[in-house]
């Protein structure tokens, strides 16, 4: 395989989107071979619901990047692969502060991924969620 899509993330030659940039996404590990990754997220105030944690739908983001970007990193330059679904579970709240995910490729076949992640808080696993993804080229 030529250069991979997480490969020129890493150098810069993708920037990252508007929407991880938000999220506060940082890269903090990878494999490549075993297609998993390891983030930071920044869980902001501005994230939280009325009642002060991190509203569900920011970590299914969170979550969805994780998995995005251990797909990338099974993906070439040109291609992508949009999530098809998208299965959350929450398991604690979530307080504003900083959450690890870890994001990785379950299954790879021709043109679907099947995807698992984790975020975690205090070493405790806050949410979980598999999906599917489908590749295309730009």
């Amino acid at each position: 395989m030529s250069q991979r899509f997480f490969e020129a993330i890493l150098s810069g030659q993708t920037q990252p989107p508007e929407c991880a940039k938000t999220l506060g996404l940082n890269i903090i590990g990878h494999d490549l071979e075993a297609h998993t990754v390891e983030l930071e997220f920044d869980g902001k105030p501005a994230f939280a619901n009325p009642i002060g944690i991190v509203q569900g739908g920011f970590l299914s983001a969170m979550l969805d990047d994780c998995m995005g970007l251990a797909s990338t990193t099974a993906l070439g330059i040109g291609e992508f692969a949009p999530t098809l679904t998208l299965n959350v579970q929450f398991h604690r709240p979530a307080k504003i502060g900083r959450l690890r995910g870890i994001g990785r490729v379950t299954k790879l076949g021709k043109d679907i991924f099947h995807l698992a992640g984790e975020l975690f808080q205090d070493g405790k696993l806050v949410a979980s969620a598999t999906a599917t993804a489908m590749v295309r080229k730009l």
